[in-house]
């Protein structure tokens, strides 16, 4: 099957209706019917206001965390309709690929 591979990039304190984005994201892809989704928690990074973002020892609110989810072309329109919806702003990659389950 062709697609794309969407991943969102977000910090753990962003919070979108009470809850943290990166778990919000993946209830979202659940209830659009997307067949998974991953959430990355990572040690470090940095976007574009060149400001890094850790998990430090004492401080796990600044942590980066990355959604990644393969979709076809309508699921990643109903997504990112859903986001428009919900006035969500992140960044994010949209990258075509080909995707399916080996031993089919």
């Amino acid at each position: 099957m062709r697609g794309y591979q969407l991943t969102f990039f977000t910090q753990q304190d962003r919070q979108h209706n009470h809850q943290p984005l990166g778990e919000w994201l993946l209830q979202a892809a659940m209830k659009l019917g997307i067949g998974g989704a991953t959430l990355i928690v990572a040690s470090e990074g940095f976007g574009h206001d060149r400001k890094l973002h850790a998990a430090h020892f004492f401080e796990l609110a600044d942590q980066p965390v990355e959604v990644t989810m393969a979709v076809s072309e309508q699921q990643a329109e109903l997504m990112f309709e859903h986001l428009r919806q919900e006035s969500v702003k992140l960044f994010y990659v949209k990258t075509p690929i080909e995707f399916g389950m080996t031993g089919e």
